[in-house]
């Protein structure tokens, strides 16, 4: 995977050899180390299965999967360890013990979180900051 927003990546499908398994609910996190795990997918059978990132392939147009057999049953078990991206969306951002201003979207690239796009309000606005060494404060419940 190039660099790609996460928000971007939630709007893909997910697709086998072009048929649409499903699309993405949420993106997985490991916030120490600023890595994605891999995607909540709801299903065509209204089930929500987890994708790791490392089974799949990211394109501007589909995540791709070699086998719908990626798309693994226990959700909950990848969502007790590790972070909801959607969670996180509108949290506080902070850096260095100070307010950063409440999280946008994140930059993946090559399945890190390269950056953090943030809202500072006011004239500041949109900024982008590395993620290593931010903390996001979560604002809500996972979608998943």
């Amino acid at each position: 995977m190039g660099s790609l927003s996460a928000t971007a990546a939630l709007q893909l499908p997910v697709r086998l050899r072009g048929i649409q398994l499903g699309r993405p609910v949420d993106l997985l996190l490991e916030t120490d180390s600023w890595h994605a795990l891999g995607f909540v997918v709801r299903c065509g059978d209204a089930a929500q299965r987890f994708l790791p990132l490392a089974a799949s392939q990211t394109t501007d147009e589909e995540i791709r999967v070699a086998s719908a057999h990626m798309l693994l049953e226990d959700v909950g078990f990848y969502l007790s360890r590790s972070t909801s991206f959607r969670s996180l969306l509108g949290g506080e951002v902070n850096r260095g013990g100070r307010s950063g201003g409440r999280l946008r979207d994140l930059v993946l690239a090559n399945g890190d979180v390269t950056e953090l796009e943030v809202d500072r309000g006011g004239t500041t606005g949109i900024v982008r900051v590395p993620a290593p060494g931010s903390v996001v404060v979560p604002s809500r419940a996972s979608a998943a």
